[in-house]
């Protein structure tokens, strides 16, 4: 009998594996896909030779993550490329704020009767994170916050709406700049804890960037299960579960899944039935002919770009999708450039660029327009340099990973007490009414994102159940 068995070789699933792998367990994972990777892969969507991320492209979370950061992934072949700016976000009128590596590069974009309340919104948390954002990243536990004071400064400033960390500032170009960073996990602007949300990307940059993966998110995947069969855990792909008989036996089974389909799985009926999911994204990855055209030359640098024009068009673009259950006009969009930086994803000279927009849950139209549209208020003749293009909205996404319910790449709404409290109002929340059964996806703390914490959190929930049988 196997000590644990999981379920989905998503990046959480994986960090749960090789967590139970390195504490001497026997571990199995069972993939439905053909590839390991769930929100991390690389596949050649438009043309020959060009390397684009289905879902997850830059990583600020993965960089910084406590859990990937004890793992040897480097020496599986993990390396990470910092582009000149981690994030910039245009404007109409040609110029542009940045998210830079410095803090005072990014208070100089702002603008002068803005740069000192930034300096000072940032400065006190950025000689701890590292510790900050292992206490942040792993909560809920038994275990006590390392810097409990620095914790609860950060919640302070955090758990209010950004709306009102946003009049901190004068001018528009930070509360803009705020608004998209909070804009990334589709929450209104003025939802519980979404300051948090913006002040965590914003340190995450300053402290260790918002780098891609050489060779594309898949290497972060692959990098995890060379070093789980390393350990001596075994991989299984092309299998898909249904049911927990389909399953070998075990002591223990950990699903990086949707809560609706452990439900199904496992049986356990109604138990997920008041979990919420969120609104859904439409996206493009497009094959070009040269570099994007922005008209911003800050952007031309920026791993990442950010397109909104300003904090009330991104908030009327979140609120169309999440409430008002209809695609935007102006999409708020969020766009990664990874060739700026790495010459492996695209033939010489050409490029990959990787863009999504919010759309209500489920949704089945074509989002395409009115996103070049968008784009070609901000880089002029973007669509010249189209080479190809995939489009994916909910249906396909949530085809491609089963955990993206309805499209949403999030697994579940980040807004009112779920941003904090996923899947269910718990002091354990990877457990599930089976007591050999946890759940490890995104969907449980610290929620969405590559950065492998809700299978590290998960796994220690089950090898302190392991050790007590």
């Amino acid at each position: 009998m196997l000590d644990a068995v999981v379920v989905g070789a998503g990046p959480n699933g994986l960090t749960a594996a090789v967590e139970l792998a390195r504490r001497g367990f026997s571990v199995a994972l069972f993939e439905a896909k053909g590839t390991v990777g769930g929100g991390a892969r690389t596949e050649e969507l438009t043309l020959p030779g060009f390397r684009h991320d289905p879902c997850s492209a830059a990583h600020p979370l993965a960089v910084s993550s406590p859990a990937f950061r004890g793992l040897p992934l480097e020496r599986h072949g993990l390396e990470w490329l910092h582009p000149e700016l981690p994030m910039a976000h245009p404007f109409l009128d040609g110029t542009a704020a940045v998210l830079s590596r410095s803090v005072g590069e990014t208070a100089a974009s702002f603008g002068p009767r803005d740069a000192g309340a930034y300096r000072r919104l940032v400065t006190p948390f950025l000689h701890r994170w590292d510790t900050l954002v292992r206490d942040f990243m792993s909560l809920p536990l038994t275990a006590l916050p390392r810097d409990p004071v620095t914790l609860a400064r950060f919640g302070l400033v955090g758990l209010p709406p950004s709306t009102w960390l946003a009049r901190r500032f004068h001018d528009e170009r930070a509360r803009t700049l705020l608004a998209g960073l909070v804009a990334h996990v589709m929450a209104p602007l003025n939802g519980f804890a979404t300051s948090a949300i913006g002040l965590v990307f914003a340190l995450a940059a300053h402290t260790r960037g918002w780098p891609v993966a050489r060779g594309g998110s898949q290497a972060i995947s692959d990098a995890l299960a060379a070093h789980l069969r390393e350990l001596g855990g075994t991989v299984h792909t092309d299998y898909e579960v249904k049911r927990l008989d389909d399953l070998p036996p075990a002591r223990a089974y950990v699903f990086d899944t949707s809560p609706t389909a452990l439900a199904r799985i496992a049986g356990f009926g109604d138990h997920y039935a008041r979990y919420r999911y969120g609104p859904g994204v439409f996206k493009i990855d497009y094959a070009l002919d040269g570099p994007v055209p922005w008209t911003a030359p800050e952007a031309r640098r920026a791993g990442t770009v950010q397109i909104g024009a300003d904090s009330a068009e991104i908030g009327a673009a979140l609120r169309a999708a999440s409430r008002e259950n209809r695609a935007p006009d102006a999409p708020f969009l969020i766009t990664v450039q990874p060739s700026v930086v790495d010459p492996t994803r695209a033939p010489e000279g050409k490029h990959v660029f990787w863009v999504y927009g919010h759309v209500p849950h489920g949704w089945t139209g074509d989002l395409t327009d009115a996103i070049e549209r968008q784009l070609e208020r901000f880089a002029p003749g973007f669509r010249d340099r189209v080479l190809a293009r995939a489009t994916a909205g909910p249906p396909e996404l949530a085809a491609r990973n089963a955990n993206y319910v309805g499209g949403d790449i999030a697994t579940g709404a980040v807004s009112g007490l779920q941003t904090l409290l996923r899947p269910k109002l718990s002091l354990y929340p990877y457990a599930t009414p089976h007591p050999a059964v946890f759940i490890c996806s995104q969907a449980t703390p610290p929620g969405p994102g590559v950065h492998g914490m809700p299978g590290h959190n998960a796994a220690k929930a089950v090898w302190r159940r392991l050790r007590q049988t």
